[in-house]
């Protein structure tokens, strides 16, 4: 940035900085969405406008790289607009948006749709295509389309998407190595978990307690072990979505010890409830994967606070209460809001004393932003990053409550939890989007997608000479020496 005195958009004063590592006292000073000098009082620019934020602390903007919008298709659960208005009441100021919409995000028209609907969003924004059997002729286009990362359904989930096979996987691996975009996986093996719940309805289990029967641990743990086999083989980069287990643990720290490209990220539900809750809230908890046993938290725990788990996400997957609240577990739908929930529960965690605010801010913005190449612009608040900030009143406190939920999914297993830490102002890109706990509404549109930002390193395909597209081209057009 230029050293020549300048006239700020804003600054921001009196407030703490915090990052992965430390936390310290400073000012900021933005300009045209970039954070323009972080430094003393005294060093700060003239500005047209200056917002005191003395005793709070000023955290890079969560990067939730797992929501659910459910437009186009499912509007009237979630929409755009009211999807990344909860990111941005929640101090997220950048979501990555999954492709289960109906249409699925499958082919370049179908993202181009997306596109046009994202257009409402108050916060930045990627997109995921998706990776299936049927459309492994249509990754390339999406690549060159502009996707932001793909989802590979391994296991069934709420849009019924058939889980493709581990050949077409493969397949799909192979394509996108190249790009060295991130495959996100719902990493649970479909086709135990449709045996098992076959058999479970066949003998009349239709209690809450169930849905974890139909779905052991195994499943995660035997599909994150293939799954990284095959981005070891390809060379393809993979995240884990949702880690809800112990046992989805040891192949994760495993692939990671061999030099995989893996990241892996939990959610606020895994972490904060346990099968205990079943009784209490019924239907309500069902998420796909379960919320498991007390035992599963802990160890989710341990391996978010060693660095075997990278992030924070929210699985943010919005349904009306009528169609979470059914006395059949098999007929309520699966998931529920929690970009609105996941900062001020986390930092409620911090307030206890389970995590420190810097680790908070490692897992929430710092890691996200590094795995999905939006590291340096966005994660950090330094002088030439996205000004994307969430200042937080760590000594607030407010109980959660739906009807005050921003989601159209008036519904969450945290109903009257009493949190303290809160982000009281968010700003994306120099521009605030929640301001004293109030949506700007008429930063609806300001959101951008990440794609002119976005720099993953360099790819590393491996065994290249034994591609699908390689091997059918025949062995006189094979290029030698391709494999690694």
């Amino acid at each position: 940035m230029s050293t020549e005195p300048f006239l700020a958009d804003l600054v921001l004063t009196g407030g703490t900085i915090v990052t992965g590592m430390t936390r310290y006292r400073a000012d900021i000073a933005i300009k045209d969405g970039l954070i323009a000098l972080v430094g003393d009082p005294s060093a700060m620019p003239a500005a047209r406008e200056v917002v005191d934020v003395g005793g709070k602390y000023l955290l890079p903007g969560a990067i939730d790289v797992h929501v659910h919008f459910r437009e186009p298709g499912y509007t009237h659960k979630e929409d755009w607009r009211t999807g990344s208005a909860a990111a941005a009441m929640g101090g997220t100021t950048t979501v990555f948006e999954m492709p289960n919409t109906h249409p699925p995000t499958r082919s370049v028209k179908e993202l181009r749709q997306k596109q046009q609907a994202a257009e409402k969003s108050h916060v930045d924004f990627g997109i995921y295509g998706l990776l299936a059997e049927d459309n492994i002729d249509e990754l390339q286009g999406l690549i060159d389309g502009g996707v932001n990362a793909f989802k590979c359904f391994m296991g069934n989930t709420f849009g019924n998407l058939p889980s493709p096979s581990t050949g077409a996987m493969l397949e799909g691996f192979e394509i996108i190595a190249p790009s060295g975009l991130r495959i996100s996986l719902h990493a649970e093996t479909a086709s135990v978990m449709a045996w098992r719940q076959k058999r479970l309805m066949e003998a009349g289990r239709n209690d809450p307690l169930a849905h974890i029967a139909a779905r052991p641990a195994i499943v995660a743990a035997e599909a994150v072990s293939r799954a990284a086999e095959l981005a070891e083989w390809t060379g393809a980069r993979i995240h884990v979505l949702h880690i809800s287990s112990a046992a989805e643990l040891r192949p994760l720290a495993d692939a990671k010890a061999r030099g995989v490209e893996i990241t892996g990220e939990t959610c606020p539900c895994y972490l904060l409830l346990d099968s205990r809750d079943y009784a209490r809230l019924g239907s309500i908890i069902r998420v796909n994967p379960p919320v498991r046993e007390a035992s599963d938290s802990a160890a989710i725990w341990q391996a978010l606070q060693s660095g075997v788990v990278d992030m924070i996400a929210t699985d943010h997957a919005p349904h009306t209460p009528e169609e979470k609240t059914r006395s059949i577990i098999w007929e309520a739908d699966c998931g529920f809001p929690g970009v609105e929930t996941q900062m001020p529960l986390m930092l409620n965690e911090v307030a206890g004393g389970r995590i420190t605010l810097e680790h908070y801010v490692k897992i929430s913005a710092e890691s996200p932003a590094r795995a999905f190449g939006l590291w340096p612009a966005k994660g950090r608040i330094e002088a030439g990053a996205h000004a994307d900030i969430a200042v937080v009143d760590l000594e607030r406190t407010e109980t959660i409550s739906a009807a005050s939920l921003h989601s159209r999914g008036k519904i969450t297993p945290f109903e009257g939890v009493e949190v303290t830490g809160v982000p009281i102002h968010t700003l994306v890109r120099g521009r605030f989007v929640q301001r004293d706990r109030r949506l700007v509404e008429e930063t609806s549109g300001w959101g951008r997608q990440v794609t002119s930002i976005q720099r993953m390193p360099p790819a590393r395909p491996r065994n290249t000479d034994q591609t699908l597209a390689a091997v059918l081209r025949g062995p006189d057009r094979t290029s030698p020496g391709g494999a690694s």
